[in-house]
C-alpha cells in the first residue's frame, strides 16, 4: 500500500469519502422542505446507484459474479441503505442539520465495537478505546444542545438523537458484513445494486408511513440538492466500499476517519443555512471530536 500514488493511498480516499459525506447534511435539509424524509431518501439512493452502472467495467461478468452473492446484496443493501438511512433522515427530520452532524460522529465507536466482536483480527485496544470515547464525549456535549439558533426548542430533538444513535448502530453492523461478507462481490457493483435495492425499497416503504406526493413541481433547490446528494452517495459508498475490501485495512481504523463528517458538516450548516449558527456547546464538542480523531491516527502513523 505504501507504494501507491497518494490520491489511492487509504487514509486519503477515506479523507475524501467523509469530506463528500460531511456535505449532505446542508442538502438534506434543504431537500427535506419539499419532500417527506423517506421518499426523498429513497428517490436519492436509487438515483446514485443507477449512476454507478455506467461506469462499471465488464459488466456482464460483475452481474454474473454479483448475483451468485445475491443474498449478500440484499442484507447490506437492508442495512447500509434501507434501515440506515430511514433512521438518518427520520433523526436529521427532528434535529437541526449542525447538531444532526456532529451526532454522526458518534459512528466510529460503534463501528470498533461491532468490529471487535464481529471481526477476530480487528480488537478493541485500550488506547483506541479511550480516543474513541474523547470523541464520544464530544458529541455527548454537543447533545445536550437543546434549542435553535434563535432559543426556539425542539421538542422532538430527544427522538431525532435516538434515531440518529441508532443509525450509527447500524453503520457498525453495516460495514463489519460489507468487510466479513463482501469477498469477492466487484465494490461498484456492490455499490450500485446495494444502493438501488435499498433506495427503492425505502421508496415503497415511504408510501406506508409518509404522505407521499409525486409531483415533479419542486422548485429548483431541490433538485440541485438532490443531484448532489445522489452523486456524492454514488461516489462516496464506491470508495467506502473499495477501502472495506482492501488487504489489512481495519474497520475499526477506517471508521475513525468518520469523525470528518460532523466537523464539515456543522461548519457548512453554520455558513449555509440561515437559521443555524455556532455556540459554545458545539465548538467545545468539536474540539474533543477533532483531538480524538488526531490521536488515534498519530498513534497509528507512528
Amino acid at each position: 500500500m505504501r507504494d501507491l500514488p497518494f490520491y489511492k493511498h487509504t487514509d486519503f480516499v477515506a479523507i475524501m469519502a467523509c469530506a463528500l459525506w460531511g456535505t449532505a447534511f446542508v442538502g438534506i435539509k434543504i431537500g427535506l422542505q419539499y419532500n417527506t424524509p423517506l421518499q426523498f431518501a429513497g428517490v436519492r439512493f436509487t438515483l446514485a446507484g443507477l449512476m454507478i452502472l455506467p461506469f462499471v467495467k465488464d459488466f456482464k461478468l460483475k452481474w454474473k459474479v454479483s448475483m451468485q452473492h445475491w443474498r449478500v446484496i440484499i442484507l447490506i443493501a437492508f442495512l447500509q441503505t434501507t434501515l440506515l438511512y430511514a433512521l438518518f433522515y427520520w433523526g436529521l427530520a427532528r434535529v437541526p442539520a449542525s447538531i444532526g452532524a456532529m451526532l454522526g460522529g458518534a459512528s466510529p465507536l460503534f463501528i470498533a465495537l461491532v468490529a471487535h466482536f464481529g471481526i477476530r483480527n480487528d480488537k478493541m485496544t485500550k488506547y483506541k478505546l479511550y480516543c474513541i470515547l474523547m470523541g464520544l464525549f464530544g458529541v455527548i456535549i454537543i447533545s445536550l444542545n437543546k434549542t435553535s439558533a434563535d432559543g426556539i426548542l425542539y421538542p422532538a430533538m430527544g427522538l431525532g438523537i435516538v434515531f440518529l444513535l441508532l443509525n450509527n448502530i447500524t453503520a457498525g453492523f453495516g460495514n463489519v458484513a460489507v468487510a466479513k461478507y463482501g469477498d469477492g462481490l466487484p465494490p461498484m457493483m456492490l455499490s450500485s445494486l446495494s444502493l438501488i435495492i435499498g433506495g427503492f425499497t425505502l421508496w415503497l416503504v415511504s408510501f406506508l408511513f409518509e404522505d407521499v406526493s409525486l409531483s415533479l413541481n419542486r422548485p429548483v433547490a431541490y433538485y440541485l440538492a438532490l443531484l448532489w446528494l445522489s452523486f456524492l452517495s454514488a461516489a462516496a459508498i464506491t470508495m467506502w466500499y473499495t477501502l472495506l475490501r482492501r488487504p489489512g485495512v481495519k474497520v475499526s481504523q477506517l471508521g475513525t476517519w468518520k469523525f470528518i463528517i460532523p466537523i464539515l458538516g456543522a461548519c457548512l450548516s453554520w455558513i449555509i443555512l440561515p437559521d443555524e449558527s455556532p455556540n459554545l456547546l458545539s465548538l467545545i464538542g468539536m474540539i474533543f471530536i477533532a483531538a480524538s480523531l488526531i490521536l488515534i491516527n498519530r498513534k497509528r502513523v507512528k
